[in-house]
């Protein structure tokens, strides 16, 4: 059974009750770790695939 009511709980981080809609920090500590700990988000180049240098060709492959 799913609700979309906001319910009165305490905030984890500070204590404070507050009504929200999912459980969770305050409205007010989230604001304070948006500004303390959030950063923008950056792109994360690809790196290609390098196999390990002990790897060593099947033997079969190598019979002439």
């Amino acid at each position: 059974m799913t609700t979309t009511e906001d319910l009165e709980v305490a905030c984890p981080r500070c204590g404070a009750t507050s009504t929200m809609r999912f459980y969770g920090p305050c409205s007010a500590c989230r604001g304070e770790l948006r500004a303390t700990l959030g950063n923008e988000g950056r792109l994360a180049e690809a790196v290609d695939y390098e196999p390990k240098m002990n790897v060593t060709p099947n033997a079969v492959a190598l019979k002439d």
